[in-house]
């Protein structure tokens, strides 16, 4: 099993610049994590883009959808802002993703993975076990849960990810 790993920039990979909290999406530290980590099975990181999710429009959802369904890799990460994360997830099992086979794991940070405290190293973690054993389909890993990615929304008020599950009911 080999995993393909696009980044998308978001939170996971700010920078910050001043006290007043000006950024810029830097490069992806997803490698070095992975690295840090031991992780030995293969993967690829491609990057698509470098920005906020708030930024993101339907055509970057595009990009993402077509890099993921021509991705040769059944099992994709994406790192993603978490802002719009639940918008993209519905877009990739809109288009298909998972009757083409795929398993698509989505996560990012609520702290940038440059910061001391940040949540990022145990979310990528969550991602490439996610990957591995859910069945194709779209998910969210964020504090600590796999989410389905059509069942999942990110609650502002207490900067959380929580199922919509029982909303649908």
């Amino acid at each position: 099993m080999s995993i393909r790993i696009f980044t998308t920039g978001g939170t996971i990979d700010k920078v910050y610049f001043d006290a007043r909290s000006e950024f810029a999406v830097g490069d992806s530290l997803i490698d070095r994590i992975l690295h840090e980590a031991q992780v030995t099975m293969p993967f690829t990181i491609e990057p698509l883009m470098r920005k906020d999710s708030l930024e993101l429009d339907d055509g970057d959802r595009t990009v993402m959808l077509n890099a993921v369904l021509e991705a040769s890799e059944a099992h994709v990460i994406i790192t993603h802002g978490t802002d719009t994360m639940s918008v993209t997830a519905r877009t990739l099992l809109d288009g298909g993703v998972k009757n083409h086979g795929k398993t698509v794991v989505l996560t990012g940070a609520l702290n940038p993975a440059r910061f001391q405290g940040t949540d990022a190293i145990f979310n990528v973690g969550m991602a490439i076990a996610a990957v591995q054993t859910q069945e194709p389909g779209v998910y969210i890993t964020m504090n600590g849960q796999v989410f389905e990615g059509d069942r999942v929304r990110k609650n502002t008020t207490i900067n959380r990810f929580e199922s919509t599950y029982d909303q649908l009911r």
